[in-house]
């Protein structure tokens, strides 16, 4: 059965409107190579049940912790999720994955997202927050956006780290690309933090990012950047990858931070082999209403009873298209939920705890795999993840470890042809004292 809803003669008259004689005419501007041409190739129908089993027995064909010992991060991380998450979030109150178009007769949805942004402003140390965005990377592009924003155009180039996650730079790129905006590359140094004397000379910038911990697991100096940031005039920029770890380290505002963006994920949402992820966005409330997205706000009815109210919306379809700040109009509001119900099952107490056991893990199968006769490069805090050198020609060593079920980091040389030979290795709560040092026994044999 095909579930095409448009008959032979709504066609027609969709391809008389568009000026195209066939379907065929619609596709030219796609390369004949790219085409697909002729039946796809497919199986007999399933029935419902048989189609389950299916599914059931692919599923148990993917690699997958416990069975893989995996030491990868990168920005998406392994961490237990409380079974309060879980059990919550299918509560009928929450259960959406959007901000609803009525939001006032959504009491339920609009109280999550208020809770949200009051935990996401207190774990960054910030003054407002907004109900999210797609995710860290996208956060990262809006943030730079929103800097030239303030600075009413006069201001038309941003400097970027090189340390933050190269994915997020890539987006970055992307967004810009159409803008005529400058992006002013910051190299590292030698210890693995972001060189901010690259700084000096550069006029005209409206914002200086940096990201901390950084792709190196390094943990920058984020009140010295902010100052420098300062004194040029533009805002200081902060993305993360990993929030807990301000669980642990001073939190950006309370460094000198303007804006604050980055990915969620760690905050309760499973890794679902890549996706979906949270980006949270946060600034100094002086700079509100030139932030994208929306933003949930505490109000009292007619009777006096406290509600929750959509208060900011800054999109063009409820406001006029040049004043609109962003294109992002919605906010992933199933994530934003878990990650709330997260926050507030662990606790104050309980993220600086496990922070502090991230940190302790990933010391530990550092400091082995230094005792071990392997370098580690970069010699500053860390927190859940680290570089490590390995020899020459320990591809073929790692392709092995794969093949035994253990992932040994991800190599770095694809996005720093500099750093050949090395890699970027992860531990969180969830490694075991044992796995760590059967990867040390494998990489060092």
């Amino acid at each position: 059965m095909r579930y095409l809803p448009h008959t032979h003669e709504d066609v027609v008259e969709m391809l008389q409107v568009v000026g195209a004689a066939t379907l065929d005419d619609l596709f030219s501007s796609i390369p004949e190579d790219c085409r697909f041409k002729g039946e796809l190739d497919l199986p007999p129908d399933m029935t419902e049940w048989e189609l389950a089993e299916h599914m059931a027995a692919l599923a148990g064909r993917m690699a997958s912790p416990p069975e893989y010992r995996v030491f990868v991060g990168a920005g998406s991380y392994s961490h237990y999720i409380p079974a309060s998450v879980p059990y919550l979030l299918s509560r009928s109150e929450f259960c959406t994955a959007y901000t609803p178009y009525q939001p006032e007769i959504s009491q339920g949805t609009l109280q999550a997202i208020f809770e949200y942004q009051t935990l996401t402003a207190r774990l960054l140390g910030m003054e407002v927050a907004n109900a999210s965005m797609y995710d860290g990377a996208s956060a990262l592009a809006e943030a730079l956006l929103m800097a030239i924003r303030i600075e009413r155009g006069k201001k038309t180039a941003v400097a970027v780290s090189k340390l933050i996650h190269p994915h997020y730079r890539q987006v970055v790129r992307t967004y810009f690309e159409p803008t005529g905006y400058k992006i002013v590359e910051l190299p590292y140094l030698p210890d693995g933090s972001t060189d901010l004397s690259a700084l000096d000379g550069i006029d005209s910038l409206a914002a200086v990012a940096l990201q901390s911990p950084n792709f190196f697991g390094c943990v920058e100096d984020l009140q010295a950047a902010g100052d420098k940031a300062h004194a040029l005039k533009a805002l200081s920029v902060i993305c993360f990858t990993e929030p807990l770890a301000y669980g642990l380290f001073k939190n950006p505002g309370s460094q000198g931070a303007d804006i604050t963006c980055g990915e969620g994920q760690s905050l309760g949402i499973p890794q679902s082999f890549g996706g979906p992820g949270l980006g949270m966005f946060a600034s100094l409330n002086k700079y509100v209403r030139n932030m994208p997205g929306r933003l949930i706000g505490q109000t009292t009815d007619r009777d006096g009873k406290r509600g929750f109210v959509l208060t900011l919306a800054t999109r063009e379809q409820h406001i006029r298209r040049e004043r609109a700040t962003s294109n992002i109009c919605s906010n992933q509001g199933l994530c934003a939920t878990m990650s709330t119900m997260y926050m507030a099952s662990v606790g104050g107490t309980g993220i600086r705890r496990l922070a502090r056991l991230n940190r302790d893990k990933s010391e530990y199968l550092k400091s082995e795999l230094k005792q071990a006769g392997l370098r580690i490069p970069f010699d500053r805090p860390g927190f859940n993840e680290f570089v490590v050198e390995f020899p020459k020609g320990f591809e073929s060593t790692y392709k092995k470890l794969v093949g035994r079920k253990i992932v040994a980091g991800i190599p770095l040389e694809c996005h720093y042809p500099e750093l050949a030979g090395h890699y970027l290795l992860c531990a969180t709560e969830t490694h075991r004292k044992a796995d760590m040092d059967a990867l040390v026994k494998e990489v060092t044999s």
